[in-house]
């Protein structure tokens, strides 16, 4: 009524609702903008599949390139650019053959399976700088090792100990000699305790000493004689010094044992308390022993492998400087 006062237009109620309609839809077009990315995403992928469709044709010859192109709504130079296109090439060389290499490899772990990728490859690349044969690359050795389910489990126990942040290694040899002793378990429960010096260089075991009873003073200071003499032959007296590295077992912090090393020209210095892994390279050297040789190995009853261990090991510890002590890079 109100209209018909103001001599306006009366139009029908259904017009009138029509009209709400679009107003409403519009305002949710308003706010729907916020999906304007996710609907051009869905515009481009479907482009992009008219455009495979529009080059099956094409190339199945089901109709002249242009009307297909025109027919889809998609560019007919595209076509004709992707028909014209050179195939793909795949970069870099072709992946060589495995199978010589695995072989070598499992040749290596067959006489040693506790030996990690690192040694596998570096006794690998030794053998083949032999035979005058191309070098291979330790990530290809750490690939394939991985891929048949041949490495190592990795050590996952915590270490809470001192944290040891120097350098136990030198650069070059007869600069620095570790010695640490350690015992091995016989079958019938015995033990026989041997000690040992280590180059810090080149890791090559210079001499070592067995008992079946204790490591006293006198066993190193006879230690100390023998690995001069390996290396220097009959002398008194080094021709440069050469740090005696050691924890602080009695045996090497008796004062004999100190006296003796000064005279010969080694000069005796002993790790943190508490902290072996400040002799580390000793540490690591007993832990492959037992592991490598003891641990994969028969040990004989005791006056066997008391006479084993003062014969020099004769497999064992020339097995480790041929084969162990060789430089990982």
């Amino acid at each position: 009524m109100s209209a018909v006062g103001a001599g306006e237009e009366v139009v029908p109620g259904s017009e009138y609702r029509a009209l709400q309609r679009q107003v409403r839809e519009l305002h949710g077009c308003s706010a729907q903008r916020r999906w304007k990315t996710r609907s051009c995403a869905r515009r481009w992928i479907w482009r992009s599949q008219k455009t495979v469709v529009a080059r099956a044709l094409a190339d199945a010859g089901r109709g002249a390139v242009k009307t297909i192109a025109d027919a889809l709504g998609v560019a007919r130079s595209n076509l004709a650019a992707q028909a014209t296109a050179a195939p793909h090439r795949r970069r870099g060389r072709p992946p060589q053959p495995d199978t010589e290499l695995l072989t070598e490899i499992k040749q290596v772990i067959a006489g040693q399976p506790t030996y990690g990728y690192r040694r596998v490859h570096a006794l690998i690349r030794r053998g083949r700088q032999q035979q005058g044969r191309a070098a291979v690359n330790v990530k290809r050795v750490y690939r394939i090792i991985k891929a048949h389910g041949l490495l190592l489990e990795r050590h996952t126990g915590s270490d809470a100990a001192r944290r040891h942040d120097g350098r136990g290694a030198v650069d070059r040899p007869d600069r620095r000699w570790c010695s640490d002793g350690f015992e091995i378990g016989c079958d019938n429960g015995e033990r026989v305790r041997i000690a040992f010096t280590l180059d810090c260089c080149d890791r090559e075991a210079i001499s070592w000493v067995a008992t079946t009873g204790g490591i006293d003073s006198g066993d190193i200071r006879d230690l100390m004689i023998d690995s001069v003499e390996r290396r220097f032959g009959l002398e008194n007296r080094l021709p440069m010094p050469i740090e005696w590295l050691s924890d602080n077992g009695s045996p090497y912090t008796a004062r004999e044992t100190r006296r003796l090393g000064r005279e010969i020209g080694l000069r005796p210095c002993t790790t943190p308390i508490e902290s072996p892994q400040s002799n580390g390279m000793a540490e690591t050297f007993v832990k492959t022993l037992k592991r490598d040789y003891a641990g994969s190995a028969h040990v004989p009853t005791r006056p066997a492998c008391y006479v084993s261990s003062t014969a020099g090991s004769s497999t064992t510890m020339p097995h480790y400087n041929t084969h162990l002590s060789i430089p990982l890079k």
